[in-house]
């Protein structure tokens, strides 16, 4: 099949494969007409490139995968190498987590404080205070 046919069943675009390809992740195989020549071995490449970079794998992470599948694994996650990406990204995953909580508790933290009742301070000079009893009261100081 031919870049548009295969971007066509991929549900992507004819650059995103010649990026893939630039990135040594699909095959640049060319016919005599020197067109790009694909197969059914180079859709399932790409769909395992946009299943993985669509729940936040970066594109060379998906290597080790596409690794796999080249060797005649069934899924790219059948490889030792694809299970190790798997348990960095988790690791990664959950340090983020650790992270977004504190900062989720602080802003709690910052939003209880926040909602406490306002109130307003008294001022030791304001009118009516014992400090004003009417002495000196041409005192353009006071």
């Amino acid at each position: 099949m031919r870049i548009g046919e295969l971007a066509e069943l991929a549900g992507t675009t004819t650059r995103a494969l010649r990026y893939y390809e630039a990135q040594g992740l699909l095959p640049a195989r060319r016919g005599a007409n020197g067109h790009r020549e694909y197969d059914q071995s180079d859709l399932r490449l790409v769909s395992e490139i946009r299943s993985l970079t669509g729940i936040g794998f970066a594109l060379e992470e998906t290597r080790p995968f596409l690794d796999c599948l080249r060797t005649g694994h069934p899924t790219g996650d059948s490889c030792p190498a694809s299970v190790a990406v798997y348990r960095r990204k988790l690791a990664e995953l959950d340090e983020l987590i650790g992270r977004m909580s504190a900062v989720r508790e602080r802003l709690r933290d910052q939003l209880a404080l926040a909602e406490l009742p306002f109130t307003t301070p008294v001022c030791p000079t304001s009118a009516g205070s014992d400090l004003d009893h009417g002495d000196n009261a041409e005192d353009p100081d006071r």
